[in-house]
């Protein structure tokens, strides 16, 4: 505030002083100039002159490149008035601009810019320079082409091995802004070798460049078409511009003038005679054609040399590939067709964003169809990648065209990214994600996916919201089971499909809770004396909730108020035993089964009736029997038990059976439930003694067995075939004989045949029963027939012959025949009980 107040007081008296010329502000009397400084000079020290008026007397600072000198901290620079010494330059440390300021109380002003240079000039490069060619009475320019330099050059030339410069005379000049030395009207005495010399006064040096040849070109001639005549056939199209060059051989230049059949041309607005010669027609018509004369003329002479020119239609693109949007996996034609001159040849190429399509190399998905005038494009099963842009290019001898259209193809979106789990609990998970490409299709419809290991593959999940939108990009899971691990997954669709699901979320457990479901087929029953057995199906592990998992089992006998509770640790048991000798045989229970984990209990199941254990059956039944039914079977019966509770359930009997051999004391056992009071028991030996008992069974295991019974079975079917097996076949009749089987001592009586026949290609059998050995077959022999005839017997059905082969249509009689093919199915068959023809015949 004291220095505000100063000013205040001083301001007034400084403008009275200043009023009677006694202050005044500085002004320039001397400000800096640019400073070239040599390189090589002697000199110490540089000044940059700088001086001002003013009262009271100014005082003086510098700026180098806009920042304050401290005059203080270096020797380098001092103060010699208001002018700036620098001793001892360095190009590095000291060039570049400076600024004098003079200051007194009324003011400061800033100086000029001053540039301070140091001079200096490189050599010339030893590259040797290239020969210039020169005809006599031309005129010449030869370069000098100074070398980096700073500071003003002068330049002289020097001619041969002259030490004299060459003088400038009216041919000769040397110009001093570049250094080039011009030669007007060339004579054979400038031909020779030319030196540059410059000098860098500021620098105090000069350097010499390469001497440059000057040669002169002795080849005058009269006009030549040999070398570069008319192009013979220039073609153009109509409504085009066509240049036909004229470029004889001649020196001096030949004047050109050109003839279009015998009729000279003259310049108009189509038609231009360029100066190099070349004649140019622009808007072709047909009316241009024909044949064209170019005519050169100088001193020494006269040419001619003629070219035709053919005048063809345009090439137009009448059908241009246009903008489409198409579905992925569809087909497409893009059209390009085009009308041309008949005598054209047309070349159709086909681009993709810029890139070539080569359709030689058949290239999957692209086809080119067509004729001569079509070059469509036939893109098959295209896919997303194929959008962009598609240019055909028509090309031929004269011209280029092309046409361009874009293609989008919409496809089902892409993957969404980003999947993360913002929140999870027991039940539910918040979810966000970001959308993938919608493939030029909005995406309509995103749809939570889950997968647990306990899932078959991924599920879609309940959301809140339940419909998320092309615009929702996040949401609540709901319905998810407590203490599992889920991964989650989101799919895009849109108007074409389903896209392609994100990558999984991480693996996250959802947050315990006290199980829900219940165990459910509480069952049980059996067991011993005294036991409650108790059955359920057990939780899987998805539906537990938590760690600590185990069941409740609770019941009480039926009418009784108070439960009976025990739990059960086992996560994987499904059966409790209970017992008590208290417990009344087979006396029913109300049971329940709930669960509970470390949250808490759960749910119980409902109620269901289970029975204790019972006694086994108390009684042995009675009248049991055996009978032999063939060599390998018997039956065994008995009467069913008349039980109640104090003899025992019965659920069914089983059936105990043996052979006398010690070795062999039991053979095995078979059970039937219910009342089944009657068992065949096969796979017996033949002609063996069998012991046979009966007891009953119910939960509790068996009760006493029945008094043995015991049976022979039979002796063992024959083990001969029948043999000597004769046929005749007549018109659709069949008439069999064969031997009487005999059999041995160990085998049962043969009380008759079995005639086992099937048609050929055909799987079903027929069998006929008779106690002859003779037998005829009424059958429609359409094809070939398969026979064969086996024993039967107490025993069982003995050996069967081989097959006989009965072929259609045969008259032939015949023996046993080997028959290898399989077979069919008949219509009918009679059996006779008399022979079809005399078996002395046949033996």
């Amino acid at each position: 505030m004291r220095l505000l107040w100063k000013l205040v007081i001083l301001l007034p008296l400084i403008s009275i002083c200043a009023g009677d010329g006694l202050l005044s502000r500085p002004v320039f009397i001397q400000e800096p100039q640019d400073v070239i400084f040599p390189l090589d000079s002697s000199k110490s020290e540089i000044f940059l002159n700088c001086a001002a008026n003013g009262y009271p007397l100014p005082q003086y600072r510098w700026k180098q490149n806009g920042t304050d000198i401290d005059f203080t901290m270096s020797y380098h620079y001092r103060l010699d008035g208001g002018s700036l010494a620098i001793s001892s330059p360095h190009t590095d440390q000291d060039i570049g601009s400076y600024q004098c300021l003079a200051t007194n109380p009324l003011g400061t002003i800033l100086s000029r810019k001053a540039k301070l240079q140091f001079a200096y000039i490189e050599e010339f490069e030893t590259k040797t320079r290239s020969t210039v060619s020169v005809r006599e009475g031309q005129g010449v320019v030869l370069l000098c082409g100074p070398p980096p330099h700073v500071g003003a050059l002068s330049y002289a030339w020097t001619f041969n091995d002259n030490p004299l410069y060459v003088q400038e005379d009216n041919r000769r000049f040397v110009s001093q802004e570049t250094g080039n030395l011009y030669i007007a009207k060339v004579e054979p005495s400038d031909v020779g070798n030319y030196t540059c010399f410059i000098t860098n006064k500021e620098a105090q040096r000069s350097v010499q460049g390469p001497p440059t040849p000057l040669v002169q070109r002795t080849d005058a001639s009269a006009p030549n078409f040999s070398k570069s005549p008319v192009k013979k056939l220039s073609v153009v199209q109509v409504g085009g511009d066509i240049a036909i060059e004229c470029k004889p051989i001649a020196f001096p230049t030949a004047a050109i003038s050109w003839k279009k059949g015998t009729e000279s041309l003259r310049q108009s607005k189509r038609v231009l005679l360029i100066e190099d010669g070349s004649l140019k027609i622009y808007n072709v018509t047909r009316s241009d054609a024909g044949s064209y004369t170019c005519i050169a003329t100088n001193q020494f002479g006269i040419a001619k040399s003629t070219g035709s020119l053919v005048v063809k239609e345009r090439t137009v693109i009448t059908t241009p590939p246009s903008k489409m949007e198409v579905t992925v996996g569809e087909s497409i034609v893009l059209p390009c067709q085009v009308s041309h001159d008949p005598s054209i040849e047309v070349v159709f190429v086909w681009s993709f964003n810029g890139d070539i399509i080569d359709l030689k190399k058949g290239i999957t998905h692209f086809e080119r169809i067509g004729g001569e005038s079509v070059g469509d494009l036939m893109i098959r099963n295209i896919q997303l990648n194929h959008s962009g842009k598609y240019m055909c290019t028509v090309q031929t001898t004269l011209e280029i065209l092309s046409a361009v259209a874009d293609i989008i193809v919409r496809g089902p979106p892409g993957p969404p990214e980003d999947v993360r789990v913002e929140h999870i609990s027991s039940s539910t998970s918040q979810l966000s994600w970001k959308p993938g490409p919608d493939n030029n299709s909005p995406i309509q419809i995103f749809t939570i996916q889950t997968r647990t290991a306990f899932s078959l593959g991924w599920q879609a999940a309940s959301t809140v919201p339940e419909v998320l939108n092309g615009k929702t990009y996040n949401a609540t899971v709901v319905g998810l089971s407590p203490w599992v691990e889920y991964e989650f997954r989101v799919v895009a669709g849109n108007s074409i499909g389903i896209g392609e699901p994100s990558k999984p979320s991480e693996l996250l457990r959802t947050k315990a809770s006290v199980p829900v479901v219940a165990p459910t087929n509480i069952n049980g029953g059996g067991g011993s004396r005294s036991e409650l057995v108790i059955t359920w199906e057990s939780i899987p592990e998805e539906l537990q909730n938590g760690e600590g998992f185990g069941y409740i089992v609770m019941f009480r006998p039926v009418g009784s108020t108070t439960w009976t509770k025990e739990r059960v640790v086992s996560v994987e048991s499904s059966r409790f035993i209970y017992r008590n000798e208290s417990i009344i045989p087979l006396s029913p229970f109300e049971v329940k089964v709930g669960v509970y984990n470390n949250e808490g209990e759960g749910s119980f199941s409902t109620v269901s009736i289970v029975y204790s254990g019972e006694d086994e059956p108390q009684l042995a039944p009675r009248g049991t029997s055996v009978q032999s039914v063939s060599a390998s079977e018997m039956e065994v019966s008995w009467n069913a038990i008349d039980w109640n509770r104090n003899t025992g359930r019965v659920l069914g009997y089983e059936v105990l059976y043996w052979t006398d051999d010690s070795k062999e004391s039991m053979i095995g056992k078979i059970r039937v439930s219910g009342n089944v009071t009657v068992k065949n028991i096969t796979g017996l030996k033949a002609n063996t003694v069998y012991f046979a008992s009966v007891r009953a069974y119910n939960t509790a295991g068996t009760g006493p067995s029945s008094a043995p019974v015991n049976v022979t079975t039979k002796k063992s079917p024959p083990s001969q075939p029948p043999a000597n097996i004769a046929w005749k076949l007549t018109n659709s009749k069949l008439c069999l004989n064969w031997e009487h089987v005999k059999t041995m001592e160990n085998e049962s009586e043969v009380l008759g045949y079995k005639i086992l026949y099937r048609q050929n290609r055909q799987s079903k059998t027929y069998i006929l029963e008779t106690n002859n050995t003779s037998a005829e077959l009424l059958v429609p022999f359409e094809e070939d027939y398969l026979i064969e005839i086996r024993t039967v017997s107490d025993g069982g059905d003995g050996s069967s012959s081989e097959e006989i082969r009965i072929p259609k249509m045969s008259s032939l009689s015949s023996r046993g025949i080997q028959v290898l093919e399989p077979s069919i199915h008949f219509l009918s068959i009679v059996l006779v009980t008399f022979y079809c023809f005399a078996i002395q015949s046949l033996i």
